[in-house]
């Protein structure tokens, strides 16, 4: 068996007729929810199998093209549509390892003031900041949670912090889950050199060698009921093209279904289960951003250096986070006001370019319905204090990059 495909795991390819299996507990995605639940089901020597709905693409396979990232690693090519005024851009991952293999990799603690949250107006026990911490360094332990090494930050960053201390703002490193990361600023095409530590490269390998079978290319359509009682689910392998190919049917009585947070209550939905609560589908948050791109006259080059190093946490507290982030030529493009010739002289400066924004928790919501035979429908209503507060996020992003001016380094 090659290194780029596993034991226990099997493509679309390889199924050439329906196919039913058993198992104690199917976990349908391997984002990482899914990834994660299924290699501690595995440790403990229970029977799992994962399904996925994306393909699997080995490190070794990822390169800086955006259009075939695009293509292989996204849902919808990474444009899914929040309905609403405005309407809101979001992606999702769709590959074995989930949005794990093409996010920026940040890997903070959940917030104390959020865990408090959640046991005293949410009813959740046992979620306090000491009865969490092993879990969180058990986590922290296993994904290389870690400060970036300095030769990594590349000079966009490097401005950014610039500007935060010219402006006197707090401003921390991240944390990020990688191992020695080589600061190729590609974490969104898929990590070229696997140092970022997604479900991908640590805990899919792990449930694998435990003995968990993985079925990818998959798309789960229903979980199945029996009197009321769970019995498994049915899914349809994806042919290349989008096509249907043979049915896959898994057997079993525990379902954990680790889609996300658009694709779990959609599935949910379409299976005919509904919450007691009533609020299936309900209480989506997005964390709306927006970005200003500052020129400079010296060369930034930020597509050297890792992906967001730092956070500007001065307006913490208001919920507005700031950072920077190199974005791929094509996506600039999309992005600016111009057509034309003038959009071809503004990318010929792309290489003095540096991306910024702000990240805003938001206090509204919206809402995932499961509309037969179209998918899941998100609808998403920006209010007005965090239209307020995204405006003001632009307005501390454009401060920052004015102040944002290196000091000369010094020669010995």
């Amino acid at each position: 068996m090659s290194a780029s495909m596993p034991a226990g795991l099997t493509q679309q390819s390889e199924v050439t007729a329906d196919l039913a299996v058993e198992c104690s507990v199917v976990v349908v995605g391997s984002g990482a929810g899914g990834a994660t639940m299924a290699a501690e089901l595995a440790d403990a020597g229970v029977d799992v199998v994962i399904v996925e709905e994306g393909g699997y693409h080995p490190t070794e396979s990822f390169t800086a093209s955006t259009g075939r990232a695009l293509r292989t690693l996204y849902r919808d090519a990474g444009a899914g549509l929040a309905l609403g005024r405005p309407p809101v851009l979001f992606s999702e991952g769709r590959c074995v390892g989930g949005s794990t293999v093409v996010n920026g990799g940040m890997s903070w603690r959940t917030p104390t003031r959020v865990l408090e949250r959640w046991s005293t107006e949410e009813g959740v026990v046992a979620v306090s900041e000491r009865e969490m911490e092993p879990f969180f360094a058990k986590v922290e332990s296993r994904i290389s949670v870690a400060l970036q090494d300095p030769e990594t930050i590349g000079k966009d960053m490097r401005l950014l912090k610039a500007g935060a201390d010219a402006k006197g703002w707090k401003i921390i490193p991240n944390l990020r889950n990688q191992l020695h990361c080589a600061g190729s600023n590609n974490c969104t095409n898929g990590c070229p050199t696997g140092a970022k530590r997604s479900m991908l490269v640590t805990s899919i390998p792990r449930a694998l060698r435990r003995g968990a079978r993985l079925f990818a290319d998959c798309r789960v359509e229903r979980i199945t009921r029996s009197r009321g009682t769970v019995t498994g689910i049915e899914g349809t392998f994806v042919r290349p093209g989008g096509h249907r190919g043979p049915r896959l049917t898994v057997r079993a009585p525990v379902v954990v279904a680790a889609g996300g947070a658009v694709q779990t209550p959609a599935l949910l939905a379409r299976s005919g289960l509904r919450s007691p609560s009533g609020q299936l589908g309900r209480n989506l948050t997005l964390h709306p951003n927006a970005k200003v791109i500052a020129f400079f006259e010296e060369d930034v080059t930020g597509w050297k250096g890792v992906h967001q190093a730092y956070q500007v946490r001065e307006f913490a507290d208001d919920g507005i986070l700031l950072t920077a982030v190199n974005l791929p030529p094509s996506l600039v493009a999309m992005t600016l006001p111009s057509y034309g010739r003038e959009l071809g002289e503004l990318m010929a400066s792309y290489n003095h370019m540096l991306t910024a924004g702000c990240l805003i928790e938001d206090t509204g919501s919206g809402r995932v319905r499961s509309l037969p035979g179209i998918g899941p429908l998100v609808t998403y209503q920006l209010n007005d204090r965090d239209a307020e507060r995204v405006v003001r996020g632009i307005a501390y992003s454009a401060e920052l990059m004015f102040a944002a001016v290196l000091p000369p380094r010094s020669v010995t």
